[in-house]
């Protein structure tokens, strides 16, 4: 037994969280679904018969709330919006780099900007709000393919994040990837001192 928040929604879907985690439920039934109260337990079925049997030993709250028609969300400081800060400002990235593309096809799916930098050397540029592992191996992968087009190799990388895991910089690093820690802030134009290069 555990404190648990348990969420019915009007769709149907029920699901089971913990105070440990940001979103994702301990368990959840999507819908079609439907919930039967019993004395001390739910039980959610599915319309594969598919259960999920929930004792409940104590109520600490029980609210309902009618959330309305959905209006749909917008989201400030998305990567989308990363990436046309900084190919709009493409000199953040250093003096002299000029930006040839945003979006820049590969075989194996586009690359967010491929810029050249004061030499005149290609830069692929992989943005990402939270840069893990992860994004440094999407722009290893990049980078391998980039490298191979004679007109724009030798293509160097930068990992641009507005938080960058130590873990995914020193990968980075010894890929010879430049890090880049970006200011939503400071790229539309507010003063922050949060801007950094690494």
């Amino acid at each position: 037994m555990a404190n648990r928040l348990l969420l019915v929604k009007a769709d149907g879907s029920v699901s089971v969280h913990s105070d440990d985690r940001a979103y994702k439920p301990l368990n959840w039934m999507t819908p079609p679904c439907w919930l039967i109260e019993e004395p001390g337990m739910w039980v959610v079925q599915n319309k594969a018969g598919e259960k999920i049997a929930i004792t409940i030993e104590e109520i600490h709250h029980d609210s309902r709330h009618e959330l309305g028609a959905e209006p749909g969300l917008i989201k400030d400081g998305v990567e989308a919006h990363l990436q046309e800060l900084l190919a709009e400002h493409i000199t953040t990235l250093g003096d002299g780099y000029t930006l040839v593309r945003r979006e820049y096809p590969t075989a194996i799916g586009p690359v967010d900007i491929l810029c050249r930098d004061a030499a005149g050397s290609s830069v692929a540029v992989e943005i990402k709000r939270r840069g893990d592992i992860d994004g440094v191996e999407q722009l290893t992968r990049y980078l391998e393919l980039l490298n191979r087009d004679p007109l724009l190799s030798p293509v160097t990388g930068v990992f641009a994040a507005q938080l960058i895991r130590p873990q995914a910089k020193v990968l980075a690093e010894d890929r010879g990837i430049r890090c880049v820690t970006l200011d939503y802030d400071t790229l539309r134009g507010i003063e922050s001192d949060e801007f950094r290069l690494f």
